[in-house]
């Protein structure tokens, strides 16, 4: 495919598509919920079309049309508007740094699960091979000092609140289209339904294939587009959204295949790019919907270039190869008795980025 307009006209063709394939009854509630197997049905699609309060905020890709989205304001969405500062948003202190970020009174998460969801096209893609290891990558966050750096913006301090959940594939033919946020949608009503599991104590994080592209919306100009630069806008995000039914409020991330030019991380990290860049971008999801899930908490909201940035937008660091590549500039540090590299988060205490 060349072009958006390439896109529209498969759009028009394809626009229908069943995309995912049935696999399990959907009234298996007595399957172990560590291995999921989930399908969505007319039902899911349906609820997806009729969400109400949608909040998504995109991690831009190292990309000039990246740029431009992000001054347009397309790469947030805001569910609402923001709600007034609080009384103690700010400290007493006599200088304030303009990169602090600013609690706006929503919600946070101070406890939650968070479930994998793999996308396997056509029944395929091991998530060694295509993802690396992201189910160990939150376990080891779990415990380790880099997810306490949340506990200033949560108000909590002790340790086990972040874990991981159940894990859950969904079999699915590619379509000639990009995957929408629709699709995303009714994956996370598909899964949610499935186990019961909703609200601000668990995020769903959907992961995408290798060669699949994922949009926001039918129009197919804000994307995750590796191959088209004029649309290649994000490398991920993460949303929040209510549904109608008895799902209710959900939260969930999109993460797309990262190891791709201008998303991957730099070459040199402890665990490859495959798993690094994969991690990279998990990291700084997560961390931004336990501390901005709804767009109503903390972001900067100071008068400067800063102004909407959340937790982890502040803080990616890149860094140019001989031939011009850009690439994610991670921190390396140990969690346990492994390495990882991830960008830091930016931390109110410390004025200043950082992993612990």
């Amino acid at each position: 495919m060349s072009g958006l307009k390439s896109f529209g006209r498969m759009a028009a063709i394809f626009g229908s598509m069943i995309l995912l394939i049935f696999s399990v009854p959907r009234n298996s509630q007595a399957q172990d919920k560590d291995d999921l197997t989930v399908t969505t049905s007319p039902s899911d699609k349906a609820a997806a079309s009729q969400v109400k309060n949608l909040f998504r905020n995109a991690t831009p890709a190292h990309t000039p049309s990246a740029k431009a989205a992000r001054a347009e304001g397309l790469l947030t969405l805001h569910a609402s508007s923001p709600k007034a500062a609080s009384a103690n948003s700010f400290g007493q202190d006599d200088v304030r740094f303009p990169g602090d970020l600013t609690y706006l009174g929503g919600a946070v998460v101070d406890s939650a699960q968070s479930h994998n969801i793999y996308l396997l096209p056509n029944g395929k893609c091991p998530i060694s091979k295509c993802w690396g290891d992201p189910a160990g990558f939150l376990k080891s966050l779990a415990n380790s000092d880099f997810i306490h750096l949340v506990d200033q913006y949560v108000g909590l301090g002790a340790s086990d609140r972040y874990t991981l959940g159940f894990s859950a594939t969904v079999t699915y033919t590619p379509p000639a289209t990009p995957l929408t946020d629709n699709d995303m949608l009714a994956v996370v009503h598909a899964v949610a339904s499935l186990t019961g599991d909703s609200g601000y104590g668990h995020i769903f994080h959907i992961f995408l294939p290798p060669g699949q592209d994922e949009c926001f919306d039918s129009t197919f100009t804000v994307c995750y587009s590796p191959e088209i630069s004029s649309s290649f806008r994000f490398c991920a995000y993460h949303s929040s959204v209510d549904f109608t039914d008895s799902v209710g409020h959900a939260l969930y991330s999109v993460e797309p295949y990262q190891n791709v030019p201008l998303c991957q991380v730099r070459s040199g990290t402890p665990n490859g790019q495959l798993v690094d860049s994969t991690n990279n971008v998990l990291s700084h999801e997560l961390i931004e919907t336990i501390t901005d899930p709804d767009g109503t908490a903390w972001f900067n909201f100071t008068n400067n270039s800063l102004i909407g940035e959340e937790i982890g937008d502040e803080c990616i660091f890149l860094v140019f190869a001989p031939n011009n590549a850009v690439f994610s500039d991670p921190f390396i540090y140990r969690i346990g008795d492994k390495l990882y590299a991830t960008q830091p988060e930016y931390s109110n205490a410390l004025h200043g980025c950082a992993v612990h």
